[in-house]
């Protein structure tokens, strides 16, 4: 398919003979070949006159035709008849992600993902079409993408191109379940032409190849037998595309976010481009153009479903000096018999890696301290004991390459000192964590660590100071580059704070505070602050009972908060222990929280959100129900419609704690108790 935008008729302009040239008395009377063919002879008299007038009269109709020719230069399409690669104008000049857009790997390949405003993934149609202001009358557009099974009354966009400031859609993408619908505008109403049952909301990776020519749309997936479908009229050769906008993954709202994975997305003007792509060894992937930034490391196809290692690279085993490290070995990993340890290239220099999988044990006996495991065959193995006192969390967390844990204790070592958490970093040397820095907290129950625009920060969750004050405040501190320290950089007041959860919804911040006590009763609100101004501050209340744990998770586009409710103690002295626990999900139209599903739990202490394939799973930590603290605590699996079920129930004693981890032999959950000495490691079954 040859196309021709329609800027202005293109004129074939002819020069006079060399006769004509030289007499200028001959009239003209035709084109052939390019040039003006004379066909009368010269004349004399009036004859010769007329003929001359004629003449001139023809010169300068060419010569003004000639300027404007030589002013508004050749012909040319609007843009080159090349692939535009719509994905990578939305990416920083690196070609890496930018906030809002991750690159996940899913089954061997990788992709963008997009968690932030839409407002960030646009950009000018006059970056592509830079000779005249209208949309190819024959294209094709490549996209390559992944996403799970869409809800019958969702739809996504895969791209929009909107004009000017204004909601209205010139061209668009978009995916509902298992159609896809093509949509234009005409010079009439909006089109929407839909490929029915095509079967790409399966989340799995499709390539799909889409050409516009005349009436027709053909729709092409994974080099597969093309389907056509006739439009009642052809796609307009006159779509002015002056001041618009294209939006990669929505329509300039949070609502119709694509939720999947986008690899590839190509704009190729006047041609069809199955021919190009197709036949594929690979159809699911088959690559017109692929940002660079997806292509970096170099990545295995898998068959399976089983979830991958994150880094898949060649890894080089020396016993002397390192390999070289640059821009060709990035991602490549370097085992040293010598050093004994595990590196990863980034492309100018080796990094340390810590060695396996661990985890580090929270005990409130202050005699045995606090024990640090490593997985080895199968199981956890003590790896390092550390001295603390009552502790009640450990957070880890790293600062550019340096690597930390943090404790909250919960007592002073010495009856009536201070009590003090501690940061522990670790030694590559010494191959264990050591003594780092000492922080004043208050019967600290929680450490939160988080990034804000490449600058560390902690925040700890103050419970109470004494016996008696719990409204005191929570600090959080942030990492000072010069003295290599933390600083305190804001304080909060807090209720019998329990717990700290900090997410990002797009291109803004949050923190939500744990409020478990007043003193008085624990039926008090709990508060999401947000991040303004280079400080937190408060954005919405929640009334909580008894909150100590929240868990927050994403559901495709959908943002939730689930709070753990421990018990309802009024201020006239009644207590319950059996209360609802509850989900909260975001509502773009008021732009809060709004109550999603009540869940009846037994004084919960935690929640833990993980996904097993594609099920997306929550798992409560029930610790007393008013009598007993054996009780079961509940796996449930997200529903859609119905929201979080119960699937699976665990017998449990005083149940604290979930964690979730992945190894290369399966999926785990671990869970603490408050009444045991032993923590169990539970190996998911999957069938």
């Amino acid at each position: 398919m040859d196309t021709y935008y329609p800027t202005r008729p293109r004129e074939r302009i002819c020069e006079c003979s060399e006769a004509t040239q030289l007499t200028l008395l001959c009239e003209p009377c035709g084109c052939k070949d390019g040039l003006w063919a004379s066909v009368w002879p010269c004349v004399n008299g009036a004859e010769r006159v007329e003929s001359l007038m004629s003449e001139l009269l023809l010169l300068a109709c060419a010569l003004l035709s000639w300027i404007i020719t030589c002013q508004s230069g050749p012909w040319r399409p609007c843009t080159d008849l090349l692939h535009l690669d719509l994905l990578s104008r939305v990416l920083p000049g690196t070609g890496t992600a930018q906030d809002g857009i991750h690159i996940v790997q899913s089954r061997g390949s990788r992709g963008f993902q997009f968690s932030g405003s839409p407002q960030l993934f646009r950009f000018p149609a006059s970056q592509l079409f830079v000779n005249c202001n209208f949309f190819p009358a024959e294209f094709s557009i490549v996209v390559t993408l992944k996403i799970p099974q869409i809800t019958p009354e969702k739809s996504e966009y895969i791209f929009t191109l909107l004009d000017g400031d204004s909601d209205e859609l010139l061209l668009g993408l978009r995916l509902s379940q298992n159609n896809l619908h093509f949509l234009q505008k005409g010079h009439g109403p909006k089109k929407r032409t839909t490929f029915k049952a095509v079967g790409l909301d399966d989340n799995r990776w499709h390539t799909v190849v889409l050409a516009v020519t005349g009436h027709y749309t053909i729709l092409t997936v994974d080099c597969g037998r093309p389907l056509e479908l006739v439009l009642e009229s052809p796609f307009p050769d006159d779509l002015d595309t002056t001041g618009s906008t294209f939006f990669i993954a929505s329509r300039r709202r949070w609502n119709g976010l694509f939720s999947g994975l986008i690899r590839q997305l190509v704009l190729l003007p006047g041609s069809d481009a199955t021919s190009r792509i197709c036949p594929s060894s690979e159809p699911r992937l088959s690559a017109l153009s692929v940002p660079q930034a997806l292509l970096h490391l170099p990545i295995k196809p898998s068959s399976t479903d089983l979830p991958l290692h994150p880094y898949e690279a060649e890894v080089r085993v020396t016993a002397g000096e390192s390999p070289p490290c640059g821009h060709s070995e990035e991602g490549q990993l370097w085992f040293s018999t010598l050093k004994k340890g595990l590196f990863l290239c980034d492309g100018m220099m080796w990094l340390t890696m810590l060695q396996g999988l661990f985890i580090a044990t929270a005990n409130r006996d202050s005699n045995l301290g606090s024990g640090i495991y490593k997985w080895t065959d199968g199981k956890f193995e003590r790896y390092q004991n550390i001295s603390t006192y009552d502790a009640q969390a450990w957070q880890y967390f790293t600062v550019g390459k340096k690597k930390f844990l943090v404790v909250a204790n919960c007592r002073s070592k010495d009856a009536g000192d201070q009590e003090q958490s501690v940061i522990y970093k670790w030694s590559s040397r010494k191959l264990k964590f050591i003594h780092y820095q000492t922080l004043n907290t208050h019967s600290a129950r929680d450490w939160e660590a988080f990034n804000i625009r490449d600058e560390t920060f902690l925040a700890v969750a103050n419970h109470r100071q004494g016996e008696r004050n719990h409204n005191i405040d929570s600090v959080i501190y942030k990492w000072n580059p010069v003295t290599q320290f933390f600083e305190v950089n804001q304080t909060i007041p807090t209720a019998g704070a329990y717990d700290w959860e900090f997410f990002t919804i797009g291109p803004y911040y949050f923190l939500v505070v744990a409020n478990t006590f007043n003193g008085r009763s624990t039926v008090i609100d709990s508060t999401i602050y947000i991040w303004l101004g280079g400080m937190f501050q408060p954005y919405q209340s929640i009334t909580t009972f008894g909150a100590i744990d929240w868990e927050m998770f994403q559901i495709e586009n959908r943002v939730f908060l689930a709070v753990a409710n421990s018990q309802m103690l009024t201020e006239e002295g009644k207590i319950q222990y059996s209360i609802n626990s509850t989900i909260y999900e975001l509502s773009i139209a008021s732009q809060t929280f709004i109550k999603f599903q009540d869940i009846e739990t037994n004084s919960a202490l935690d929640w833990e959100y993980f996904t097993v394939g594609d099920d997306k799973f929550l798992v409560v930590a029930n610790s007393y129900d008013g009598s007993s603290y054996s009780l079961n605590s509940v796996i449930y699996r997200w529903q859609g419609y119905e929201g979080f079920v119960p699937v699976h129930r665990l017998r449990t004693n005083g149940c604290r704690d979930w964690e979730f981890f992945n190894t290369t032999d399966g999926s785990y959950l671990i869970y603490s108790s408050a009444r045991a000495a032993l923590s169990k490691v539970l190996k998911l079954r999957t069938i």
